[in-house]
């Protein structure tokens, strides 16, 4: 899966006793309605938010986590997380390329398909 947004913040890295590492990174999505999602990288994917500032757009591939755990009064409880293992700085298009397809008004109309899309004349 991947979360593509802008930085929000970047939280300090954390060891452990154990020796396990981590850091945390919070990143808006660029949606209607935005997500401020946090996105952990452990041990050796720490070292890929050392270049990171706050406002970068980014794509993160990440993988979602989850454990269940015992109290000690026997009630169990899940928990969620989300997992970060490769991270892409994301420019302002200086290639010319887009994030969303160009409107169809671009292409003579509204009722014109983009190029390459046959038209479909069936209601459903």
């Amino acid at each position: 899966m991947e979360v593509t947004g802008k930085v929000k913040t970047v939280l300090e890295q954390q060891t452990f006793g154990s020796g396990f590492t981590k850091r945390e990174v919070v990143v808006t999505t660029d949606e209607q309605y935005p997500q401020h999602l946090l996105i952990e990288f452990v041990q050796d994917k720490v070292a890929l938010l050392s270049d990171l500032s706050v406002d970068d757009k980014v794509k993160i591939s990440i993988n979602l986590r989850g454990r269940e755990w015992q109290a000690p009064d026997g009630t169990i409880k899940y928990f969620n997380s989300i997992q970060g293992w490769r991270l892409e700085k994301l420019g302002d298009s200086p290639s010319g390329i887009q994030d969303t397809p160009p409107p169809y008004e671009q292409f003579g109309g509204k009722d014109l398909a983009p190029p390459n899309e046959e038209m479909d004349d069936l209601p459903f």
